[in-house]
């Protein structure tokens, strides 16, 4: 269901707008509405031009929020923490705690800056341990020249098979591992050039290792370690000193964060008002959307305050912006909901399908799926997350566990086997039907074909209501899912129950009289809906192409009827296949022994009621959205976003 909505108007001295926010604002969900894009009729209105003083301190206060690891939401006691906080004592506390949390950081970066370079240093002196030399001798050398690097594994190989002897250069392997040798070499100044080249052909990568450090490469990596222990003690003491600022104001904070994102949140309200000059003095103007109690209940309010006035629209043809949408649904189906705003919320005068997508869902996944057993284990887990973590699909499992069971009664059938209980129906997979014309049939697939034809005339009702509801004359009369689709559709089951009752004589005459006239009704849509509008051309210019066009049109519809009815088929399938399925498994157990595996057993309905049950929700959601929904729902409506209660606040209290 939708609630109905009224759009108000609330105008006031421009300096009261803090109070409005406050006193009254703060206890009613209100969506506002750009006050200057809805009264374009109004002369002399501006923007209400004002620099928010407050989003700054705001800033920092999220900022250091997130820095405590906490939400930036709070509950009750939080609120009114911050409430009882003044507005400067506030703007003071984050500063403070800025300032204190911001030198923190600033040692933090100094720190890793200083780490990430000794890390570095220490990755290109550690290949070159091995090397018992010290490294400020090697920077001495006048005629001789020393090259860092390493070979990649395969390239080393090569190197020393095919050149090594052959060079004038000292070569001292280092270090080795899956796939470099890390090496030193040394070569006369005079040819350095000449052999570096060499060097180079054989994919040598040089390394620069730094040249500040004394001793062996040992000692510079000792040194380099002892460095970089101090800097992480160092940089540990800087986070644990923050961590302590913060919890040590915890509750200073939040209550800050709390005050500042009232008051922010409510100066931005001004973003969304004009402003008006009369006489002598400003005046501020808010409009938005409220639901009709409220409504009711804030002008009541403000009839008693003689600083502002409040006007309600009665009618709301005089507003520019369309309602938005507020679903309001009995408990059960409000899980039923995610699915609709999957497809798109319901516009205002829409009908809202929660209902119908509720019951539907449920029933078609029951009947897919019925089992005793695991219908009570999609219900108890269902129930259990819905309770501990909220989760909206898990009510609908759920639900469905719930119709799961009372089919899996209808069947017969518990956790697959069909010797426990009798069922208070038939089997699925072995219960046949003779009917007329066509022969033995299941009766699974009857049963569901008959309920998607049900389904099918429900959502051709709907559209009905829809299209007089939102006075679109074509989807409602005209359509193929309007009174003239109703009436065909309607016509072809009747001549269908009759042959197959044996009338066939009233079968033959009512054919040949309903099936006609809704067609062509249908087929001439546009020019019907030209001649009830009183359009001065009826029909289009190009007549051949409309006849052309609309017989195709007309013969497409006639097939989606028929595919749009056995796609119901596949309810009855899933039926029998559910049973199919557990067969497999109770004979994979040995069932049939009389003494069955019950590991097997355990193992193939988890499995059957894993899979097949994603499966089966998955395919009733797809008969919800394409056979159900695109005969009447549009979802074309935007969803009700009231100015959250959260941030308006007693924003004029210090």
């Amino acid at each position: 269901m939708i609630e109905r909505m009224k759009f108000i108007s609330i105008t006031g001295p421009k300096e009261d707008i803090d109070r409005v926010m406050s006193q009254y604002l703060s206890r009613y969900e209100i969506q506002l509405e750009n006050a200057l894009s809805e009264l374009k009729t109004v002369t002399n209105l501006k923007p209400y031009l004002e620099i928010n003083p407050y989003k700054e301190e705001y800033r920092l206060a999220s900022s250091l929020i997130k820095e405590l690891g906490q939400t930036s939401g709070g509950k009750g006691d939080e609120k009114q923490k911050g409430n009882e906080m003044s507005l400067p004592e506030a703007i003071d506390t984050v500063r403070r705690l800025s300032e204190a949390v911001q030198e923190v950081s600033v040692q933090m970066e100094k720190a890793a800056g200083e780490l990430e370079e000794l890390k570095a240093s220490r990755e290109k002196v550690m290949p070159f341990q091995e090397l018992n030399f010290e490294f400020h001798r090697l920077f001495q050398f006048t005629h001789v020249r020393y090259r860092f690097g390493r070979f990649p594994k395969e390239y080393f190989l090569q190197f020393e098979r095919e050149a090594e002897e052959r060079l004038d250069a000292i070569v001292y392997k280092c270090h080795e591992d899956e796939a470099y040798v890390s090496i030193v070499y040394f070569v006369p100044a005079s040819i350095s050039k000449k052999i570096d080249a060499i060097f180079a052909s054989y994919h040598f990568e040089r390394l620069y290792v730094p040249d500040d450090y004394e001793g062996t490469p040992s000692e510079a990596v000792r040194q380099l370690n002892e460095k970089i222990t101090a800097l992480e003690e160092e940089e540990k003491k800087a986070e644990e000193k923050k961590k302590k600022i913060l919890e040590e104001n915890r509750e200073k904070l939040r209550a800050a964060y709390t005050r500042l994102a009232s008051y922010s949140r409510n100066f931005d309200v001004r973003k969304l008002a004009a402003c008006t000059h009369h006489s002598t003095e400003t005046f501020y103007i808010l409009c938005g959307w409220m639901v009709e109690r409220d409504a009711v209940a804030l002008r009541k309010e403000l009839d008693g305050d003689d600083k502002i006035f409040c006007y309600m629209e009665d009618e709301h043809g005089n507003v520019l912006s369309t309602p938005p949408t507020k679903l309001k649904n009995p408990g059960l189906f409000q899980p039923f909901e995610m699915f609709i705003r999957m497809y798109g919320i319901p516009a205002y005068r829409e009908l809202d399908p929660t209902i119908l997508i509720g019951i539907t869902y449920s029933v078609l996944f029951g009947f897919m799926f019925g089992d005793v057993g695991q219908g009570l284990v999609l219900f108890v887990g269902g129930l259990f997350l819905y309770r501990t973590r909220k989760l909206s699909l898990a009510a609908i499992i759920s639900c469905c566990g719930i119709c799961s069971t009372v089919f899996g009664f209808l069947f017969g059938s518990v956790f697959g086997f069909e010797d426990i209980l009798e069922p208070l129906w038939l089997r699925p997979a072995s219960h046949m039907t003779t009917l007329p014309l066509i022969g033995r049939l299941n009766t699974v697939f009857v049963v569901a074909i008959a309920i998607g034809m049900v389904i099918i005339v429900a959502a051709m009702v709907l559209n009905i209501v829809n299209g007089i509801r939102t006075k679109d004359l074509e989807s409602a009369w005209f359509d193929k899912n309007g009174v003239a689709g109703l009436i065909f559709y309607g016509s072809v089951l009747g001549v269908l129950v009759l042959f197959m009752t044996g009338n066939s004589i009233p079968a033959t005459a009512l054919l040949a009289v309903m099936f006609g006239l809704p067609l062509l009704v249908i087929f001439f849509k546009e020019p019907l809906m030209a001649l009830a509008e009183r359009k001065s051309r009826i029909m289009p210019e190009q007549k051949g192409m409309f006849f052309v066009q609309g017989f195709f049109e007309l013969f497409e519809m006639l097939l989606s009827y028929f595919s749009n009815t056995l796609s119901f088929v596949r309810v009855g399938a899933f039926a029998v296949s559910h049973a199919a399925m557990m067969e497999v498994v109770m004979m994979l157990a040995g069932a049939e022994a009389g003494n069955p595996n019950w590991a097997v057993v355990v193992l193939g309905n988890l499995i059957v009621c894993g899979m097949e049950g994603l499966i089966v929700g998955i395919q009733v959601l797809r008969l919800e959205y394409y056979e159900i929904f695109s005969r009447f729902y549009r979802g074309t409506g935007r969803e009700f976003k009231p100015y959250g209660n959260e941030g308006i606040l007693e924003s004029n209290k210090n």
